[in-house]
């Protein structure tokens, strides 16, 4: 179903599949049918992943974080702890060395990261736990990537427009060199032109880029 823009813009801007409810009722289909696959195929990885965290570093297997998703409405996302227990306390600390322009915090040697956690980023393993918010539909297997709640309340209204459609475990930006975008403005650039260009093939073409991604451990 469309969702008004929580920013200003018009339809125009959006790929006409979006008002199509065959083609949302495909992509519903498809995150079901991939994510439930995936959480079974994969739960001897997930085992060895929750030990591999427990036997390395205090603290939760799992990390949840207060995101926001389609339209504003916040939501907990899931992923597998690739950091210390106290990252968020420490966050502050490390706001002077923050290589993103915007309102969004990324480092490439954060020194939150743990061992296990550092391979487990290499291969977006980390990433796999929100294969059920997918599965219960508060995300999408390709969408943007859904931010914190904390860097949505510094979003301006341009920002907000990438959260017309639901949020996704990957997206364009992710396969059109992440680890080199600094700009948020350039990040949200990416995710409007997936929203205007959207169609079920562009996101297995994005999902085949992902694959691809993943295998070559470009994450970081």
């Amino acid at each position: 179903m469309w969702t008004t823009p929580v920013g200003s813009s018009s339809k125009s801007d959006y790929s006409p599949h979006w008002c199509d409810p065959l083609s949302l009722a495909c992509k519903r289909a498809l995150d079901i049918v991939v994510s439930g696959s995936l959480l079974l195929l994969l739960a001897p990885l997930f085992l060895v992943l929750g030990l591999a965290i427990k036997m390395t570093s205090p603290g939760t297997v799992f990390y949840r974080w207060r995101v926001v998703g389609r339209g504003g409405r916040p939501f907990t996302g899931y992923k597998f702890r690739s950091m210390c227990s106290n990252a968020d306390d420490l966050k502050a600390q490390l706001a002077p060395l923050n290589e993103m322009q915007g309102p969004v915090f990324k480092l490439t040697n954060d020194p939150r990261v743990t061992k296990v956690g550092s391979w487990m980023r290499r291969y977006s393993l980390d990433e796999l736990a929100q294969l059920y918010n997918v599965l219960k539909g508060d995300m999408s297997l390709v969408g943007p990537r859904p931010p914190l709640v904390i860097e949505y309340e510094r979003f301006d209204d341009y920002q907000k427009r990438k959260l017309v459609v639901k949020p996704g475990i990957t997206c364009l930006w992710q396969v059109s060199g992440r680890n080199e975008v600094n700009d948020f403005d350039e990040w949200v650039k990416l995710d409007l032109e997936y929203i205007h260009r959207w169609s079920l093939k562009l996101d297995f073409w994005i999902l085949l880029k992902t694959a691809r991604e993943v295998f070559a451990g470009s994450g970081k």
